[in-house]
């Protein structure tokens, strides 16, 4: 079975740092690009960063460019979310998603659009 595991929420004030993971099983890790989606409460659901392991190629959303990296480690069939300078606004529920393939779809990294495999969120709250 597939999975994707996302891991590393929590609760921290604004200014500082979290680093998200989403570890992957059950298909071959650079087959797939693999995508971060955050959803606050009464708010659609925002794309904010994808990556194509095999070529090392990430987009990020306007929200989070300059202060969110995203990265692989293909060894150990992961990807992180390294997030700085957070606000009260990245508040939401995180989760790490991806497609069949291994490039991350067009209009990403804010396309939903063929993600076949969703991880369970994990919750990241930032206070003021």
């Amino acid at each position: 079975d597939v999975q994707l595991q996302a891991s590393g929420g929590g609760l921290v004030q604004a200014g500082q740092s979290l680093r998200l993971s989403c570890a992957a099983s059950g298909f071959t890790f650079d087959d797939h690009a693999i995508a971060w989606f955050r959803q606050a409460p009464g708010k659609e659901r925002e794309g904010i960063s994808c990556i194509e392991s095999r070529v090392g190629r990430t987009y990020y959303s306007d929200s989070v460019k300059g202060r969110f990296t995203i990265s692989s480690d293909n060894a150990r069939s992961t990807v992180y979310l390294q997030m700085n300078s957070l606000k009260p606004e990245d508040t939401a529920v995180y989760y790490c998603a991806a497609p069949l393939v291994s490039v991350c779809p067009p209009g990403a990294p804010s396309s939903a659009k063929g993600m076949a495999y969703w991880g369970k969120g994990t919750q990241v709250t930032v206070s003021s």
